[in-house]
């Protein structure tokens, strides 16, 4: 019991000693040396007493949940009661009444919150445990071994590790013996994939690019191609809004006053060969939003099949879009008025010049 209380000191101090700042966790690939002392408590019909466990731990981890590791323990009793025994004298020298246990065993551990600084765990296993020639005549017989446990992590690679842990040892066509075997010890965690280092609060963070500048242009302007031309110059979409290109109510066909003006300013887009065109229909705010949508998109297509069958501009420099009722050129404030001025300005066809 002595030796049991210094161990317990021991753990203890080193405990004290150790910082608290702890943020660690199971690591995947990570190897864990655990060295540590318990308490074994032995089934009555056994006649063994009580006694002070000593051993240590090798594991390694798969994942942060999966691990295995093979242990060893070391185990000095006597018996319970030499009355019970056959023999009469001890064997090598031995006290009559010692019996030296050894555990060897490989254990599978699944760690239920593997993040963090406290890992509650299951662990279970195989092996077999070899007794020395004093009472008996020696030999080995198997153990299995279930339990639970869990770790406490002081610093990022030391933690400490309690289990209790049920041993079942059977004899060969004997008797089975329970025994539970409760321990304390130290965690030595080492290697493993570490967590990505979080970026610094100062360091810089890649911002997108800004989207291209839109430059809008009235048709209708003096000096209109010179305008585009320099616009174009940079990476720029340019909305060329064509004066007076606007249609009856729900109406998509191109009313001959548009198509003039169509004629008089196309020679801009002529102009700019490499400008991919993409023609955006609007409508009034009367209607339903869905057949809105529709009747502004056939007034794009209506203005995109002008151009190429006029020859102007080639297909695969056309796009269409239609908007709807949305991004109105004025408020409707009376959308019943079917022809207010507003409604006018907002049944229209833009032209976006996207520049390449």
């Amino acid at each position: 019991m002595k030796s049991m209380y210094r161990a317990v000191m021991i753990i203890a101090a080193f405990v004290i000693l150790l910082p608290l700042s702890a943020r660690s966790e199971i690591k995947a690939g990570s190897v864990e040396v655990n060295p540590f002392v318990g308490y074994n408590f032995f089934q009555d019909s056994q006649n063994l007493k009580n006694a002070p466990m000593y051993g240590g731990r090798l594991g390694y981890n798969f994942t942060k949940y999966f691990g295995v590791e093979v242990v060893g323990a070391f185990i000095r009793t006597n018996v319970n009661d030499t009355a019970k025994t056959d023999n009469t004298e001890g064997q090598f020298g031995y006290p009559m009444d010692r019996e030296d246990l050894y555990f060897y065993h490989i254990d599978a551990v699944l760690h239920l919150i593997p993040d963090g600084i406290f890992n509650p765990f299951i662990v279970a296993g195989f092996g077999g445990v070899h007794n020395s020639p004093s009472i008996s005549n020696g030999g080995d017989m198997a153990a299995f071994n279930v339990g639970v446990g869990a770790k406490l992590w002081l610093t990022d690679n030391i933690a400490l590790r309690f289990d209790i842990q049920h041993y079942m040892v059977t004899e060969i066509f004997q008797e089975t013996y329970h025994n539970i075997g409760a321990t304390v010890g130290i965690v030595f965690a080492l290697g493993g994939k570490a967590k990505p280092k979080p970026v610094a609060k100062d360091e810089p963070v890649a911002e997108p690019a800004p989207a291209p500048e839109k430059v809008v242009i009235l048709a209708s302007e003096p000096k209109v191609e010179e305008q585009v031309i320099v616009a174009v110059a940079e990476p720029k979409i340019i909305v060329l809004a064509f004066e007076d290109i606007h249609f009856d109510f729900d109406k998509s066909t191109l009313k001959p006053e548009a198509q003039i003006i169509l004629k008089r300013n196309i020679q801009i887009l002529k102009d700019n060969p490499k400008a991919q065109v993409r023609i955006a229909g609007y409508t009034s705010a009367s209607g339903t939003e869905e057949y809105n949508q529709k009747l502004s998109e056939r007034r794009a297509r209506s203005v995109q099949e002008y151009l190429v069958n006029e020859g102007i501009i080639t297909p695969d420099r056309l796009s269409t879009i239609g908007y709807g009722e949305s991004n109105p050129a004025s408020y409707e404030a009376a959308p019943k008025e079917l022809y207010s001025k507003a409604a006018k300005a907002n049944m229209r066809v833009l032209f976006e010049i996207v520049v390449q």
